[in-house]
């Protein structure tokens, strides 16, 4: 649909970051996955955890996030490009601004909570110190799929 605008490593980064997602599925948790990239390179990859974490904080984003600051040994991510499966919440649109991510790719919108234009737009705001570039659409079908597949699976156990 819309992978025309997109570079083959950006869909293979979404892949990766798929691929996380269904890793947090395995785990129980909501299936969103992230992948930080920095000179072409991954630096840090993470999903979902916030059941498994006991933390309301530990969206795929955060985790991904951490784990990148960890290895380069600076919480400034800066001229990096974070994939995810999902569009950030307000929370995960803050830690991103504050990292100064300098690109985020997402698949999915998210009606309900998304940051980056469903719902909000934190970062168009101008009121924020650092602009990030944003890309949606990418491979959302895939990411759209898993999700409810997840959803249906769950109302379906709680039935």
């Amino acid at each position: 649909m819309t992978e025309y605008r997109f570079s083959p490593a950006d869909i293979a980064f979404m892949q990766r970051a798929i691929a996380m997602a269904h890793q947090a599925e395995s785990a129980g948790e909501v299936p969103v996955g992230a992948v930080l990239v920095k000179d072409g390179e991954i630096i840090a990859e993470g999903g979902n955890r916030p059941i498994s974490n006991h933390d309301p904080s530990a969206h795929a984003e955060i985790v991904t996030l951490r784990a990148a600051a960890e290895r380069l040994g600076n919480y400034r991510l800066t001229d990096t490009t974070l994939y995810v499966t999902l569009e950030p919440c307000i929370m995960c649109a803050g830690a991103i601004i504050h990292a100064r991510i300098k690109r985020v790719v997402y698949a999915a919108t998210d009606p309900k909570a998304g940051a980056a234009g469903s719902v909000f737009d934190i970062f168009a705001s101008p009121r924020v110190n650092h602009r990030v570039e944003i890309d949606g659409d990418l491979l959302a079908e895939k990411s759209q799929a898993l999700l409810r597949t997840f959803f249906r699976a769950r109302r379906k156990r709680r039935d």
